[in-house]
């Protein structure tokens, strides 16, 4: 991928190393087994409220309502809370720390995700009916062609090492979304992290937010601008069907 924002050459090093890990990390993955925890809640399962070690951190669960691609809350998501394992719990913290003391924040859109709700977006794409949010969110993609590029069978969200996020800035007043070109969970490729018809400041925000998650170990998935992941994934071959309450 190319991009017309001129880099340092270690920064531009630093970003192929996390894509590297990232794509090799995806492919070890893909490559093990991955099983579903018997885990029967949140507790037994090991996975930590973000809000316990950054109270602070804004949050805009789309799964837990009706403002996502769906039209409806998604099985699995019965209140607005960020669960992850313990080490992305504490890395995330640590990047919202990081960027509260240079005046900016993060927004949580989605953390770990039930493997039914992943099963419930299946069954929504193959719903030739519900097409209420095309127009906002896949204006250029027929519906069944969300299937396999963008929707999967199985979601790294489920392993619980996995976060969809944006950047406030905070510099000024009150924090306030930056523009990223696209919403979350726009199907397209505007959404690509490099995309080439962004602007300059579009542009400018998607690297600020990411360099800001590779400090701390998190590496973008380059279909998604907001799509992070923790490297190495703390329970590579463990899913988790547990509700979030």
């Amino acid at each position: 991928m190319t991009t017309r924002t001129c880099t340092s050459p270690a920064s531009a090093i630093a970003r192929s190393t996390l894509l590297l890990a990232l794509l090799a990390g995806s492919a070890h993955a893909a490559a093990l087994t991955v099983t579903v925890s018997p885990a029967r809640d949140v507790a037994e399962a090991g996975l930590v409220d973000i809000r316990t070690l950054a109270p602070a951190i804004e949050q805009d669960i789309r799964y837990a309502g009706v403002d996502n691609f769906t039209g409806r809350r998604v099985p699995g998501n019965d209140a607005p809370k960020c669960y992850l394992l313990a080490p992305a719990a504490t890395a995330l913290a640590q990047v919202e720390a990081d960027l509260r003391a240079e005046g900016f924040a993060l927004r949580l859109f989605d953390c770990y995700r039930p493997a039914h709700a992943v099963k419930a977006f299946v069954a929504w794409a193959h719903d030739p009916h519900e097409q209420s949010r095309k127009a906002l969110q896949y204006p250029d993609i027929d519906k069944p062609a969300l299937l396999g590029g963008y929707i999967a069978e199985t979601s790294g969200h489920s392993r619980a090492a996995t976060v969809d996020l944006t950047l406030l800035d905070c510099r000024t007043g009150p924090c306030a979304p930056m523009d990223m070109g696209t919403d979350f969970d726009f199907f397209g490729p505007r959404a690509h992290t490099d995309a080439p018809e962004i602007s300059e400041v579009q542009r400018r925000h998607r690297q600020q937010l990411r360099q800001a998650m590779a400090r701390r170990g998190f590496a973008n998935y380059p279909m998604e601008w907001w799509h992070f992941t923790l490297q190495p994934e703390p329970a590579p071959t463990t899913a988790y069907d547990v509700p979030v309450r």
